[in-house]
């Protein structure tokens, strides 16, 4: 071979190792259900405070971590499964990534296998405690103080204390009879239905009556494998309606030392909102936010733990469109006749300090931000721990708030991203995770006295050797001509300035959520790079309505949920109008539950807009929705028909020119399938033509790989529509 071939062989291999050195995504990938999916996600760390001992879980190891990232071996799961002479595969111990420190003080860990959960000492290996974990309960609540377990089994409530003293505490429990799991269709923050006293002695409970709430009649198609069905069965769920009879709520209180069970005298339940559970520290009185069914009105009422009896209404707030509670109350470990509690009053979400006489002593935080989260309290220096974005709209920041004077002062490793923290025990360490745009993860152990910080894991980019597209961020006014909204822009890979492409605009646009943030790719979904790669540019705008920017921003859609929505993202579509890149003529929408009902509304209103859609699982008329949802963001149909009318898709029906896919769960219990039905209905009326998928067994989201199908089914569609 000449050295002049030989050179040119060379050449062209350097010419081709780049376009093999960059790999290309496929929705294994990137879909949350894709097997690749694991390894394709920032690498992160199970992290859990014994006291102020910070320890790392893994399914196999256990590692006690120092305050400046240096790691030892607590425990292995082998080791206790030794110690514990647990041989028997129902016998040994699952995952330590489930592992739990109960007691600041003592070498205990929590831990289970598939019939018992145990508390075992990690430094001897012998258990010390253990009882049924009850693993088919269809709710339950462990308390670390009486290490008794409530828990709910074929409808009716159950409460076992240490020594394994079982009680049945209702008798009447069925599906028309709730106990102890989320009432009010887990609006107001409800995230469950169990609620221990500090001391673990005395349980409350929901109790939802639903008897006079309608049915609807949802299908179970059986399983491919199932021999055992031929006919599909009547699986209904109770759906109140806006505007409709809805349920009845109380809470019970079941009393392990006299074995008893009392109501709290709350008056006339009809039509009634009661969440946000909260205990006094010593346990005798019990705290609930109370909501009238038009949601403009809510109390904080106190009632004696013992009797059920009233004693007193400590706070009352009142707003013409809707006051919407999250968070209980939370006392201060200090001070027990002072709590912190979380309202809009003002415009924005933020902390006030009360006394258990209803005596508004500060407000802690202020400002045009609003508080995301709390995390707890640096007992020593009296202070509470906050997140807040009051860094800007698009970061969440962690912060110490000095209970005394209302000093803010921002206690994480990076001033920019989105930070999430866990607090240790007395407050002292706080664990700072954080993605920033170009920061797949970071993780800081943060000393919250002294604001100093200890990097403890950088994650490498698990991207790295693929094609990866450019994430832009920006600002564009929105319709009223004033308001920022924030948007990204997900380019195509390769992008050449000189070429037009296909756009499809990605839409939630509803309440308490938001799509852009100062997290990895800003927010960005794995979808977007998939369709990136494919040649696409994805625009994703947050409208008026969405969360996390005060009242006004949120409450701007009031009543005609919709209309303020489409006028934003028009608002995005003339922004990318200005964009010599963008292909005007292929212009898609796609979107999912409210932003189904975002998609189909502006394929409907500006159908010479957007060439074609995808909308999964959409509400179609808000008189279908449920009532507490429903009915906050739009009153009821009685009162607001204009509303409803105007918000409606039924009557655009007509209007569908471009290419709609229409994507549900056939058991959906969140946006029932009569949504979907009803428009088709319509349409066929109207001699228009949509497409539709259902995917029978799956509720309003799909679960597991069928999301990959899923989402290769909504990039079919575009590309044979769009591309």
């Amino acid at each position: 071979m000449s050295k002049r071939h030989g050179l040119s062989l060379v050449l062209m291999a350097l010419m081709v190792l780049p376009s093999l050195a960059q790999k290309q995504f496929t929705l294994e990938d990137l879909n949350f259900g894709g097997n690749n999916y694991e390894k394709m996600t920032p690498q992160n760390r199970t992290l859990m405070w014994w006291g102020d001992q910070l320890v790392r879980l893994s399914a196999d190891t256990c590692w006690s971590v120092t305050n400046k990232g240096k790691e030892t071996v607590l425990f292995t799961r082998a080791g206790l499964n030794k110690g514990a002479g647990f041989n028997s595969d129902d016998r040994k111990i699952g995952s330590l990534k489930s592992a739990r420190f109960p007691y600041a003080d003592k070498s205990l860990v929590l831990l289970s296998n598939k019939k018992e959960r145990m508390l075992i000492n990690f430094k001897t290996g012998t258990v010390e405690w253990k009882q049924d974990r009850y693993a088919d309960a269809q709710a339950l609540e462990w308390n670390d103080k009486s290490r008794a377990v409530a828990y709910v089994m074929y409808d009716d409530l159950y409460v076992t204390n240490s020594t394994g003293r079982n009680r049945q505490v209702t008798s009447d429990g069925s599906r028309e009879m709730v106990y102890g799991q989320s009432v009010h269709r887990s609006e107001f923050g409800i995230d469950g239905g169990l609620f221990w006293s500090p001391d673990g002695k005395r349980l409350a409970f929901y109790c939802m009556d639903q008897c006079m709430v309608d049915d609807y009649p949802l299908v179970d198609v059986p399983e491919l494998d199932d021999t055992t069905r031929l006919i599909a069965e009547y699986a209904p769920e109770k759906y109140p309606m806006a505007g409709q009879r809805s349920h009845i709520v109380n809470v019970g209180i079941y009393d392990m030392n006299v074995d008893d069970t009392v109501h709290l005298r709350i008056g006339n339940p009809v039509d009634r909102y009661f969440s946000n559970i909260s205990w006094s520290p010593d346990g005798k009185t019990i705290y609930l936010m109370e909501g009238n069914r038009d949601q403009n009105k809510v109390e904080l009422v106190a009632y004696d733990a013992a009797t059920g009896r009233r004693m007193s209404t400590l706070y009352r707030e009142y707003n013409d469109k809707y006051v919407e509670p999250q968070h209980p109350i939370t006392f201060l470990p200090w001070d027990k006749e002072k709590f912190i509690m979380w309202s809009e009053k003002d415009g924005y979400n933020h902390l006030y300090l009360f006394d258990i006489n209803g005596n508004e002593l500060r407000q802690l935080t202020r400002g045009n931000w609003v508080v995301t989260d709390l995390l707890g309290f640096d007992t020593e220096s009296k202070a509470v721990i906050i997140a807040a974005n009051a860094e800007g709209p698009l970061q969440q920041n962690l912060y110490r708030v000095d209970v005394a004077d209302g000093k803010l002062t921002r206690i994480d490793e990076g001033g920019k991203g989105w930070h999430t923290g866990r607090l240790s025990a007395s407050g002292a360490w706080l664990i700072d995770s954080y993605q920033e745009p170009d920061v797949p993860r970071n993780i800081a152990i943060v000393d919250t006295r002294n604001n100093k910080s200890s990097r403890y894991f950088t994650a490498s980019d698990p991207w790295q050797g693929y094609t990866v597209p450019e994430y832009r961020c920006g600002t564009i006014k929105a319709a009223d001509g004033v308001t920022d909204l924030y948007y990204r822009m997900v380019m195509p890979t390769d992008f050449d300035a000189t070429k037009k492409y296909p756009t499809v605009v990605y839409v939630y646009g509803g309440p308490h959520a938001h799509n852009v943030d100062a997290r990895w790719h800003y927010g960005s979904r794995s979808w977007e790079t998939y369709m990136a790669q494919r040649g696409y540019l994805l625009f994703i705008l947050d409208n008026r309505g969405s969360e996390n920017r005060g009242r006004d921003f949120e409450q701007a859609t009031f009543r005609h949920l919709g209309q303020v929505e489409m006028q934003d993202q028009m608002c995005g579509v003339d922004f990318l109008r200005t964009l010599n890149y963008v292909d005007t003529a292929r212009i898609g929408v796609h979107g999912w539950s409210f932003g189904g009902f975002m998609t189909i509304n502006l394929m409907t209103t500006y159908p010479d807009v957007f060439k074609v859609g995808v909308a999964g699982g959409p509400v179609i008329d808000w008189k279908w929705y449920e009532v507490m949802y429903g009915e906050r963001y739009m009153d009821t149909p009685q009162t607001n028909p204009e509303g409803y009318q105007q918000s409606s898709l039924i009557s655009k029906a007509a209007n569908l020119k471009g290419r709609l896919q229409i994507i549900i769960g056939l058991n959906d219990p969140t946006v029932v399938p009569q949504h979907a039905y009803s428009f088709l209905k319509a349409c066929i009326a109207a001699g228009t033509q949509p497409d539709f998928f259902v995917y029978p067994g799956q509720g309003h989201n799909m679960r597991g790989h069928q999301s990959v199908h899923l989402h290769e089914r909504i990039t079919r569609y575009f590309d044979d529509y769009l591309k």
